[in-house]
């Protein structure tokens, strides 16, 4: 085919309300009670051969229900993970070979699938194995996750439509070709979106992808991959290879056709994963591309002028929506005491009666933490406030392991900047605040800036402008992503591109054109319609 062609125009997917009443509510109904009574699922993953009775088995639970057993993970192998990084390598001339409308045609039909008769399926999976509410699974898997798809194929075509000046003789072009072997995507448990995103934004460009998605998230990520089977992506484009990272990193960066890592997870990982690649680093037969989104300490900056009202929505939904287990969750809030005194009372009102309990009941505001690990992390965390004399808990501080992991929202108040609850990042429903007082505007500013090693998201809640424009301009390099008077979390492709830098990652803005131009390694040609026939130049006469 020779026509040049324009993608559809891609349009933010529309969130559904599930409200009583409504189609889709019934369906996702029946979908929850369809997955719950099933029979437990052994996923071998998309190249796995070795799974048999001698196998490691992972078991992935409901975390609301954690004696509910969805399915069991065959822990791939060393063997198993350099077999499929062999079988993507040998796909790989024919995948790049392909034209892009031919690739991008499957990326778009997988989004309207998504969109449209999976929509069920990946919400439930979701909302069963990675224990979020149906709000926030509609969000993420499958509103973020079929714009990613969507918006991904027009940065793509945007990118091949830059093309250098021709003058005359000559015609100049840029080749956009894939990365020169195999992109390793590591994916999180607490994005089905963040789990999709990553595999495929490189296999759009042309690559070939290793997905290692986390244990906790892999239900939702094989209704995924069947997905994308159905939509026609060939087998060997992108191999899911499941179990624990450790073993299949053992494998992926040690392998010369290593070209790139995409991955969002823990900032030790990460760090581990590139000083790895370092040492690695004249084995490849290419320099590996390194994308990362890790951790952060995202903050909520309170000034005197702040509309009390907005401050309780922003912290509340800010630090509890999901329960926290987002990168971009408020976990340290600095509040002017003026605006403390006024909304103190109505935040732990409000707090202490968000409805916590089973996804299947669509009327909890928020469910479980993802498993015994996190909730040990935060139990522990909420044991630690209560025993310290500088730290009150002011709304929360319950904890409960059975049916599931539960912590309810908690909110501490310190008094020492500088504690735990303002440095560390536990992922969870705990919020750690500083009241200060009102004519410490300024140094609080400071505070922000040098306390965390992060800078994913933070937000300034103000009405004076001055005020606005002060925390804007000196807070530039503490978050990635910067919001005024909203809470730090809910960014959306193609409106406010995800991503931070410092310890918060690479900052290469998921959803974004910069992300892709990352998955793509441009080659120059010129082509002389009329060559040079003299070897002289006129200087030499």
């Amino acid at each position: 085919m020779d026509s040049i062609t324009a993608v559809p125009t891609p349009r933010n997917e529309p969130v559904l309300s599930y409200a009583p009443g409504t189609s889709e509510r019934a369906e996702l109904e029946a979908q929850l009670a369809a997955y719950a009574a099933a029979d437990p699922v052994e996923w071998i993953g998309s190249t796995h051969s070795s799974a048999s009775a001698t196998s490691e088995w992972l078991d992935v639970v409901m975390p609301s229900d954690r004696r509910h057993l969805l399915g069991r993970v065959a822990q791939s192998s060393r063997s198993d993970a350099r077999g499929a990084i062999d079988q993507i390598c040998a796909t790989a001339a024919d995948w790049a070979a392909l034209d892009f409308d031919s690739r991008a045609a499957i990326f778009l039909r997988a989004a309207d699938l998504i969109a449209g008769p999976h929509r069920a399926k990946l919400n439930a999976a979701t909302m069963l194995g990675q224990g979020k509410t149906i709000q926030q699974a509609e969000i993420d898997a499958v509103a973020e996750l079929a714009d990613f798809l969507r918006f991904n194929v027009a940065y793509a075509r945007q990118i091949h439509q830059v093309q250098p000046q021709s003058v005359a003789g000559a015609w100049n072009r840029s080749d956009y070709r894939p990365l020169e072997g195999f992109v390793y995507a590591v994916t999180p448990f607490n994005f089905t979106s963040i789990a999709g995103n990553l595999p495929t934004a490189p296999a759009i460009m042309g690559n070939v992808t290793l997905w290692k998605p986390a244990v906790t998230q892999h239900f939702a990520a094989q209704v995924f991959l069947d997905t994308l089977i159905e939509a026609g992506l060939p087998a060997g484009v992108i191999a899911l290879t499941p179990g624990h990272g450790a073993v299949v990193s053992e494998a992926a960066l040690v392998d010369p056709r290593l070209a790139g890592i995409h991955f969002t997870g823990s900032t030790r990982v990460f760090q581990q994963l590139w000083q790895t690649v370092g040492t690695n680093i004249a084995h490849y037969r290419t320099y590996p591309r390194i994308v990362g989104e890790t951790g952060g300490k995202d903050f909520v900056l309170v000034h005197p002028s702040a509309d009390p009202a907005g401050v309780v929505t922003a912290l509340v939904r800010g630090a509890f929506e999901y329960s926290g287990q987002k990168c971009s969750a408020a976990s340290r809030a600095y509040v002017a005491k003026s605006v403390w005194e006024k909304i103190v009372d109505e935040l732990v009102e409000v707090t202490n009666g968000l409805s916590v309990g089973d996804v299947r009941d669509l009327s909890h505001f928020t469910s479980a933490v993802i498993d015994q690990r996190a909730y040990l992390k935060l139990s522990s965390a909420i044991e630690e406030a209560k025993a310290s004399p500088t730290a009150e808990i002011v709304a929360g501080g319950q904890c409960w392991d059975d049916p599931g992991w539960f912590i309810r929202p908690t909110i501490v108040k310190s008094s020492d900047p500088n504690s735990a609850g303002f440095t560390t990042e536990y992922f969870g429903p705990l919020l750690t605040v500083y009241v200060y007082p009102d004519s410490e505007w300024d140094s609080v500013i400071d505070l922000i800036d040098s306390t965390s090693p992060y800078a994913l998201t933070g937000a300034v809640l103000a009405t004076d402008r001055a005020a606005i424009v002060t925390a804007t301009t000196r807070l530039r390099q503490a978050a990635g992503n910067f919001y005024i008077n909203d809470k730090p979390t809910g960014a959306v492709v193609n409106q406010q591109p995800f991503g931070g830098a410092r310890a918060s990652g690479t900052n290469d803005k998921a959803g974004s054109l910069w992300n892709m131009m990352r998955w793509t390694s441009p080659r120059s040609i010129k082509e002389a319609l009329l060559p040079p026939r003299t070897i002289a130049y006129p200087h030499m006469a």
